[in-house]
């Protein structure tokens, strides 16, 4: 057996890109799989000055636990290649030609 090489126990932990969105604010942020959700709230600390006890971080409507690591919270996670963007939320599709909200021409 060849242990104790650079990687020895297990695969190195990926980066995994993160947006976290706080009111109109959008943050995106990497950190490790492996990192825990209090790590995460202390990145967000960082960039929005609210200390890690004053956050609560959600997945959909799951509330996230400090004690997990993302790995764990995001389970099943998938990337989607890049090429297929996600449906849009219908808020924000353009309206289409039979629900346009045009104003009249003025006569």
């Amino acid at each position: 057996g060849d242990r104790g090489g650079p990687g020895a126990g297990g695969a190195a932990a990926m980066d995994v890109f993160l947006m976290i969105r706080r009111h109109k604010t959008t943050i995106f942020t990497e950190a490790k799989e492996s990192s825990t959700v209090l790590e995460l709230k202390r990145i967000v600390a960082g960039i929005l000055h609210r200390p890690p006890h004053e956050q609560r971080l959600y997945k959909d409507d799951q509330l996230l636990e400090d004690s997990k690591t993302l790995e764990e919270s995001f389970e099943g996670l998938r990337i989607e290649p890049f090429s297929s963007p996600p449906e849009l939320p219908d808020v924000m599709k353009p309206q289409d030609s039979t629900g346009a909200a045009t104003d009249p021409p003025l006569p």
